[in-house]
């Protein structure tokens, strides 16, 4: 059979992923004679991080830097509103808007080639960050901060075609207090919304999390919500229970069992729902109900609720779907999914990098696909995991078919494993360039895929099956 390579974009996401801005309707705030004060009830307390800044070296940063002295009054008035919060740094370090902001960025640089969106020192700057986690506490982070929020004005402006884009909108991005639910939910909910269609075309899937979003909220005002007693751990078909009968009420109402059932009879109706409820939440389909199955059924309806609109904030910094063949990887479902002219093809297991080492969100095109590649291991496994085998056991490489290509700067080994059953990548990887050197790639070690976890990488995505119908990401 004759095979084409079809490209793909790959969307590494927490839950859900697709939104972004192209269309603004013009914003008052920023009119000649408007003065944005001091939002002073911004406070340490109640701020979305701890990190203030000073207006002077504000100041002294926008004279020094003169492709951003065209924003100087957006400046002022954005870290004005916020009391002069950072917006990109807590004491923690960078935050996850940067990461999303900068993955935005590059996508949009990439997919509308302009490459006057794309700053080298602010490139320099975030790698050093990405690639240093220790980074702040030897440097401050001011100048980064600085240098990302003038790239945002610049990509604002781009987007919206409105260099003029004033402190009100662009302050919708970024909350500067600590997430207030009630409002939000307000917003969202009550208002429909109608804010946001201000400042975003809001897609598909911003869409359908806003209706989950709407569907738990009525669950929250309209029911209570008490903790299903377990007396036992476990109920199978056929078996009889008023306990039954409460989880049969809760499946309905959680849209998963069909028609209302008040009987404490354990059903084929029963066991369709238990096994709807299981997919949805990630566990075993096995229609009975265990006490992992009971645990989920009792999740707060509020702690849900605050996990779709923290997921909601996450959601307005992806890029928005430009392609009708797309790969999606489910970062806390251990699951990729193939679209194909939009249609969903096929799905597997996969697994992503553990704590410490975690996957990070970003989107990527996929560009090229490597058969018997080398692996060549990253310096901090080499420091961490090779270096103390090899002291350990002089032959460690050899059995494990590596070898040493010498030194880097550093002065630490570099080695590399050759292509065969061993190597670490498996028969083939599949690259998307980006700045994590983060890939998806074949593995020989198999069993870890049949787990519920799935956490145990480095940071790249080890498929369970690369021969999926015998020509992945390769169409006939």
């Amino acid at each position: 059979m004759k095979k084409c390579l079809v490209l793909y974009k790959l969307c590494i996401f927490s839950f859900v992923l697709y939104s972004c801005s192209n269309n603004v309707k013009k914003d008052n705030s920023n009119k000649k004679n408007d003065t944005v004060p001091v939002d002073s009830s911004v406070t340490l307390s109640n701020a979305f991080n701890d990190l203030f800044l000073d207006s002077m070296k504000l100041q002294h940063f926008v004279n020094k830097h003169p492709e951003y002295n065209i924003y100087q009054k957006q400046y002022f008035d954005f870290y004005k509103q916020r009391n002069y919060e950072y917006v990109w740094f807590d004491t923690s370090g960078m935050s996850e808007q940067a990461s999303n902001f900068m993955n935005l960025l590059n996508t949009t640089i990439i997919e509308t080639n302009d490459s006057s969106l794309y700053s080298k020192k602010l490139t320099i700057l975030y790698s050093s960050f990405v690639n240093d986690s220790t980074k702040h506490r030897k440097v401050s982070p001011l100048q980064t901060e600085l240098y990302l929020t003038g790239q945002f004005f610049l990509y604002s402006s781009k987007v919206y075609n409105n260099k003029n884009i004033g402190a009100t909108a662009l302050a919708w991005f970024i909350p500067k207090k600590k997430f207030d639910f009630t409002k939000l939910l307000d917003s969202l909910i009550v208002a429909k919304g109608r804010g946001e269609d201000n400042y975003l075309p809001l897609n598909k899937q911003y869409k359908l999390l806003q209706e989950e979003l709407a569907k738990y909220y009525d669950i929250q005002k309209s029911n209570s919500w008490d903790p299903i007693s377990e007396p036992k751990k476990r109920y199978k078909p056929g078996e009889s229970s008023s306990t039954i009968a409460e989880i049969k009420q809760r499946l309905f109402i959680l849209g998963d069992l069909q028609q209302q059932d008040t009987t404490k009879q354990y059903n084929v109706a029963l066991t369709e729902a238990v096994r709807s409820f299981q997919h949805r939440m990630a566990l075993q389909e096995t229609g009975i109900i265990d006490k992992a199955t009971l645990k989920e059924l009792n999740y707060p309806i509020s702690e849900t609720i605050k996990e779709i609109l923290v997921n909601l904030e996450r959601v307005r910094w992806m890029p928005p779907e430009s392609h009708s063949n797309y790969i999606v990887v489910n970062i806390p479902e251990y699951k990729l999914y193939v679209y194909d002219k939009g249609q969903l093809q096929f799905d597997m297991n996969v697994i992503v990098g553990k704590e410490g080492t975690g996957t990070v969100i970003f989107t990527g095109d996929l560009k090229y696909i490597v058969f018997s590649p080398y692996w060549n291991v990253p310096s901090s496994i080499v420091e961490k995991e090779i270096v103390p085998a090899m002291d350990s056991d002089p032959y460690y490489l050899e059995e494990q078919d590596m070898e040493f290509m010498g030194y880097n700067n550093k002065w630490q080994p570099i080695i590399r494993q050759k292509p065969g059953e061993k190597n670490s990548l498996g028969l083939v990887k599949f690259l998307f360039p980006n700045n994590y050197s983060i890939y998806l790639h074949d593995t020989p070690f198999k069993d870890l895929f049949s787990l519920k976890s799935r956490s145990f990488s480095h940071g790249c995505i080890r498929l369970q099956d690369a021969k999926k119908n015998d020509i992945v990401f390769i169409k006939g």
